[in-house]
């Protein structure tokens, strides 16, 4: 394991790649501890914050193009950028239920499922976790 490859990437990558495991750590924290109190409210704003940047970071990562400079993967970006606000919202009007499945889903699909997507061969994470 080695950060070489991700250092020397260019900066949007490296953001995307840094708020990712950021994100990964504290939204894992989020879904253990106990949920309402302040910790919760903070950390759940900061957990927001750094999946806005994943996704807004996004747009600048091209090498997979499909549709014109952009990738499936882009769809993804623009749902987590809807459903991240969307979800703070509903904990603001204590919609607790709907609030709890947006930040799940958001978890598991927008940043565990996607993450795993970026440990296939040739791509600068495979590099960084399995060597060149």
């Amino acid at each position: 394991m080695s950060p070489g490859p991700l250092l020397t990437a260019p900066p949007p990558i490296l953001w995307h790649a840094f708020a990712a495991v950021a994100a990964l750590a504290i939204g894992g924290t989020q879904l253990a501890l106990p949920k309402g109190t302040a910790r919760h409210r903070v950390l759940g704003y900061v957990w927001a914050a750094l999946m806005l940047v994943i996704a807004v970071s996004s747009f600048w990562i091209q090498q997979i193009r499909l549709i014109g400079p952009f990738s499936p993967i882009h769809i993804l970006s623009i749902l987590v950028i809807v459903t991240a606000p969307l979800a703070v919202w509903y904990a603001h009007t204590h919609k607790v239920a709907a609030h709890r499945s947006a930040m799940i889903k958001l978890y598991l699909f927008a940043l565990v499922g996607a993450g795993i997507f970026t440990l296939l061969p040739g791509r600068i994470m495979h590099a960084v976790v399995f060597g060149q």
